[in-house]
């Protein structure tokens, strides 16, 4: 009898802390947007799936340990559309429960990509009962009548396939994972968007085009007028501000061109918005109908504009991009960010830049794999106050953007993240936490933190120190392996760095507002953690003869800097 009054105990219990801590979601907390997990904040230091690995329970069964061991504490994986309802009706999550199963027994959680009408702007993912039946199901059209192999945004008969699947999933997951909670997260579609033209040129969609801009997105603009995307902004004013009229007498009549002059001619924003409201009203419907079943955060991803690809329909037009992040925001409100697939990695800053306007949380849920993306999440985390980091391939093997099974630079920086997660979480929003990030071609930067500069720069091959190769072993070469360093001000004189993978020196001096006659280090404390426990180490003489902490080439260290004034 005690047994089973203990046992009722535990159950009330569990149930009543999980009423408490409530399902995951996105909260402002300060000023900030915090993912909330298990009732506190939580940073995903994650990686994404080749997107047929979860295909298949045999091939995942090794994979799930493997992802744990490399210091992950989220997995980013798909759910097919064509694999849960092969026979429409019909529903199967034998793969799904296998997912969820597999990432619970390493303690991981879990992002699932819905991968439904449409897949990298293509409908690649979707039933064969849907793909067979154009007439019920139709296509986007290119000007000129070519059809594409991309589901029409205005296909009535596909909205309610889809997000009847979309719910049944939802309704699945709840049964399943809804008192464990693994699966924390929810992409609805994978880079919706149209290719090869700036918009849908059927005549369904033509007919739209030619009609008034909904109502609802006038108000919305209005409404928010101050905070919208400068350039949406400037486009609507250079065309009198007008709150109704069609597309073109609202935004602008894109120039006409013939066969491939819209390549190079960066013309057809008001396309793009057309574009940008069906898809995001699609697809917010969707998520709203998965939402009913199992409110879990939901959010779409876009892919970019490359540097050479910059006019819509050589990238997505239409997908959720910054500058359409209003019209998704008016249309869409169950998607709760919009997050960033980088992989133009030059243009880092300004991808990261963009996607955080207006309040929009940083998640970058796809990048490429290697040094330069190991370095690259500590400057996410730090710099830009990233939810979350997910280089693409994280199980290996694949045909293109794979992770090396070899490279274990991303172990060493999410275990590096994983230790000073809570200080993170502490200052993100803050001015007391920045971080630098040295590319393959950047030998130094900067940063200013109150009294004191923080000094990043390259191995100096002088004295006891000496460079080595970019592949961190060859002695002579000079180290051009990119470097990040998160840095976090503790108080006014002392200092948390934490970086690496290329080969650093971090010094600290004052800065030209520092008033004092001199400054040096009170002291430098190596931070290392063994089960969990913090322990630090001292170092002085030789170790900081060169003037502050060595971080050698493919290292991630932890260290805790003090100064004084004399």
């Amino acid at each position: 009898m005690k047994q089973i009054l203990l046992l009722m105990a535990l159950f009330i219990m569990t149930s009543a802390n999980s009423q408490k801590n409530g399902l995951p979601r996105l909260e402002k907390v300060g000023g900030k947007t915090e993912l909330i997990v298990d009732g506190k904040p939580f940073l995903m230091f994650s990686g994404e799936l080749h997107n047929s690995s979860a295909g298949s329970t045999h091939y995942m069964r090794p994979i799930w340990r493997n992802l744990k061991q490399n210091n992950l504490n989220t997995v980013i994986a798909p759910v097919s559309w064509e694999l849960i309802e092969p026979v429409e009706g019909k529903f199967d999550f034998t793969l799904v429960d296998s997912m969820i199963t597999g990432a619970r027994k390493e303690n991981l959680k879990l992002v699932l990509i819905w991968f439904g009408s449409w897949k990298n702007a293509k409908s690649t993912y979707v039933p064969e009962w849907i793909k067979g039946n154009t007439a019920k199901y139709p296509l986007m059209e290119s000007q000129g009548g070519r059809l594409l192999n991309t589901l029409s945004a205005f296909g009535n008969n596909t909205l309610k396939a889809d997000a009847k699947a979309f719910s049944e999933l939802m309704n699945y997951v709840k049964k399943v994972d809804g008192k464990n909670q693994t699966v924390i997260m929810v992409q609805v579609q994978n880079e919706v968007g149209i290719l090869g033209s700036p918009r849908d040129y059927s005549e369904t969609a033509t007919k739209a085009f030619t009609s008034q801009v909904p109502k609802e997105l006038m108000d919305y603009l209005g409404k928010n007028k101050s905070t919208l995307y400068p350039g949406l902004l400037k486009t609507w004013e250079a065309n009198g501000s007008k709150m109704t009229g069609t597309w073109e007498e609202v935004f602008g009549k894109g120039e006409k061109y013939k066969g491939e002059e819209w390549k190079t001619n960066y013309s057809f924003y008001t396309e793009e918005l057309f574009m940008a409201w069906n898809l995001a009203k699609y697809t917010g419907e969707i998520a709203q109908k998965g939402k009913q079943e199992y409110a879990l955060p939901m959010f779409a991803n876009g892919w970019i504009k490359q540097p050479k690809s910059t006019n819509p329909g050589r990238y997505p037009s239409g997908g959720p991009l910054p500058q359409v992040l209003d019209v998704w925001r008016a249309a869409a409100p169950a998607i709760d960010l919009i997050a960033a697939d980088i992989y133009a990695v030059e243009e880092f800053d300004w991808v990261c830049q963009e996607f955080s306007l207006s309040g929009n949380p940083l998640f970058i849920p796809e990048t490429t794999t290697g040094l330069a993306s190991s370095a690259r999440a500590l400057y996410a985390f730090g710099k830009y106050d990233a939810l979350g980091y997910a280089p693409f391939g994280i199980d290996g093997h694949g045909i293109f953007n794979t992770a090396d099974l070899k490279d274990v630079s991303l172990k060493n920086v999410y275990g590096c993240l994983k230790n000073i997660a809570p200080e993170i979480i502490k200052n993100r929003g803050t001015d007391n936490m920045t971080a630098l990030y040295l590319g393959e071609g950047n030998t130094e930067a900067t940063v200013g933190m109150g009294d004191y500069d923080i000094y990043v720069s390259r191995f100096s091959s002088a004295g006891l120190f000496k460079k080595t190769g970019g592949r961190f072993g060859i002695e002579g070469e000079d180290d051009k392996s990119p470097a990040g360093l998160i840095v976090i001000k503790l108080s006014n004189n002392e200092f948390l760095v934490a970086g690496g993978v290329g080969g650093i020196q971090v010094t600290v001096s004052s800065s030209k507002s520092n008033k004092a006659l001199y400054n040096d280090y009170a002291s430098i404390d190596e931070i290392t953690f063994e089960k969990g426990k913090m322990k630090t180490h001292r170092i002085n003489g030789d170790e900081t003869a060169l003037g502050g902490a060595i971080i050698k080439p493919g290292e991630v260290k932890i260290f805790k800097i003090k100064m004084y004034s004399y």
